[in-house]
């Protein structure tokens, strides 16, 4: 018996292999027991055919979903003997054949080899348009302070050059000068993505996910080129608000983010999907840290006989020209994987499926429940909108503070140069890492809603220090408490997605994002209010009343905790 199934192995190890499977490998041992090509189909459900026939013009038909081109039609040999086990393996849930020549054809769109080798997706990734983005926006970011800062009078090249008290005055006129820019352009900038930002998300949705992401990245880019010509040319100071305008007109960054939020959605599942949507965050973070790095430094150089800042807008253009030339030729929209898969024949008399291909896909989720009684479906609209007024309550905190805080650190007891605001500004984006590995761990362990409670109590402990910082270290001690305040916000839309259909995220994402950049409007105008009468008597005002509204915050994310918790009862008690 052992003599004969050596000569069996040796007869099968041969090179030229019979015609039904030469195209599938050459020089392979199709030994049952000696890897090669048998085990390999039937561990991939297709050996497992009962019969594999030739029909006329040369083509093999393995089931579900192989056909293999042969050279020319021809005489046959005379088939060998399956393997003893073949016909009773295991039917397999995945579609795992090796390369093979001639086209596959696969049953629809449930095979995931369409090709002879699988094609990695990398032009669907939205990676490179937020860091390019991103790096353009902290280099702008930090240009449009300090070119801001020049116009208005007081010297930028030394701290402590003048006497105290002039120099307290001036301070005090300078930084009122500012405030009351910074609420002119955040106006501008606010309100007008209000006219095409739904409309946008809205485009988005209907024809394709590009229009949210292409058309700001356009405004993005001549707001770029407005403050390089008033640079360049010496312009007013006021024409900046036109550059404004013009960012808001084609949807500003609502739109933009909304945009990414959606296609980051669309290809990631429900169980990845605040991981996907958190490194998405990680990437922003990453580019802003190293573009505010190296934009105090930029500010400086000079070319020629140009002015200061020149460079630094010249690099801001050719980020965001790069981040529109990508989006527009190079980015693919990905296809969405949260539809469930169809079910397909695997094997005669045996239904099988290709879930096993995403790990988030579970047994659980093949076995077909009733529909919930309408006594016991869950409110969706209620805990939507609890978490809307949790985003835009924490929202309002965030803004105050990010808005405050370049003139804080302008103004003494600080009164930080060029280099070192490009420092407190990447020192800001380390949020977005220590943000990212929050939520790499808590996602294991916690639930959506206590991930969002441990980044506003986070966020609210930081702005409370900052409050009464007196010198530098104190301030990065401050930043460095608020290590999680980027994953509230960034969670809330994750939960957000798993109730909505995917057809819809364009125009729920824009809402939240609107909703945020309205009340950002509002918040920044008061919090420069608030600042101009308070930096005379308690500069840390600002700081205190952001921490409040975080802590208040937590209350609307609580409820819907509680809620979840309440309906999961119900359906835990009827599955046990």
């Amino acid at each position: 018996m052992r003599a004969d199934q050596s000569s069996v192995t040796r007869a099968e190890t041969r090179c030229a292999l019979p015609r039904r499977v030469a195209s599938l490998g050459r020089c392979q041992s199709r030994s049952p027991g000696r890897g090669g090509a048998w085990p390999f189909l039937v561990r991939g459900g297709v050996a497992a055919v009962r019969e594999v026939t030739e029909p006329q013009g040369g083509l093999l038909s393995f089931a579900p979903c192989a056909r293999v081109q042969l050279g020319s039609p021809g005489s046959h040999e005379n088939p060998e003997p399956q393997p003893s086990g073949i016909a009773a393996a295991a039917p397999a849930r995945q579609c795992l054949h090796p390369p093979i020549r001639g086209p596959i054809m696969c049953q629809g769109s449930i095979c995931p080899w369409r090709d002879p080798l699988p094609r990695l997706q990398v032009w669907t990734w939205i990676e490179p348009v937020v860091a390019s983005t991103q790096v353009a926006t902290s280099l702008y970011d930090a240009g449009l302070l300090l070119v801001v800062k020049a116009s208005f009078g007081v010297g930028t090249s030394s701290n402590h050059s003048s006497s105290p008290s002039p120099r307290g005055a001036l301070e005090d006129e300078q930084q009122r000068a500012i405030s009351n820019f910074y609420i002119v352009y955040h106006l501008v900038m606010g309100l007008t993505p209000l006219l095409s930002a739904y409309g946008l998300g809205w485009l988005s949705d209907r024809y394709h996910r590009k229009v949210s992401i292409c058309v700001p990245l356009l405004g993005f880019l001549l707001s770029r080129l407005v403050l390089l010509l008033k640079v360049l040319l010496d312009w007013p100071v006021e024409i900046l608000y036109a550059g404004a305008a013009l960012t808001g007109l084609c949807g500003g960054f609502s739109a933009f983010w909304s945009g990414v939020m959606a296609l980051g959605s669309l290809s990631s599942s429900e169980g990845r999907r605040s991981l996907r949507l958190i490194v998405i965050d990680l990437i922003l973070g990453l580019a802003g840290f190293c573009g505010s790095m190296v934009s105090g430094h930029l500010f400086k150089q000079m070319v020629g006989h140009s002015k200061q800042g020149l460079v630094l807008t010249a690099c801001s253009v050719s980020c965001a020209t790069c981040a529109l030339l990508y989006s527009l030729f190079v980015l693919k929209v990905p296809e969405s994987k949260a539809k469930p898969r169809k079910a397909v024949d695997i094997v005669p008399g045996t239904v099988g499926r290709y879930d096993t291909l995403d790990p988030d896909q579970t047994d659980k989720q093949s076995v077909v429940r009733p529909p919930a009684p309408p006594a016991t479906a869950k409110p969706k609209q209620i805990i939507i909108g609890l978490l809307f007024v949790g985003a835009i309550i924490y929202d309002l905190a965030v803004v105050g503070t990010v808005d405050v805080m370049p003139l804080f650190v302008l103004r003494e007891p600080l009164s930080w140069n060029q280099v070192q605001v490009g420092y407190g500004m990447a020192s800001g984006y380390t949020i977005f890492i220590t943000s990212f590995l929050g939520v790499l761990v808590f996602s294991r362990y916690l639930q959506d809603t206590t991930m969002i409670m441990i980044g506003m109590v986070s966020f609210a402990s930081g702005a409370l220090l900052l409050a009464f910082v007196k010198e530098t270290y104190m301030f990065y001690i401050a930043r460095a408490i608020m290590l999680f305040a980027l994953i509230p916000v960034t969670t809330i839309r994750s939960a957000m997605s798993k109730l909505i259909k995917g057809s819809s995220y364009g125009k729920v994402f824009v809402i939240l994002q609107l909703s945020l950049t309205l009340t950002g409007v509002v918040t920044s105008t008061l919090y420069n209010k608030i600042y101009q009468l308070t930096m005379e008597k308690f500069i840390g005002t600002c700081f205190a009343l952001s921490s409040f509204l975080s802590f208040l915050a937590i209350l609307p994310i609580g409820i819907v905790a509680y809620k979840q918790a309440s309906w999961l009862q119900p359906e835990d008690i009827t599955e046990k």
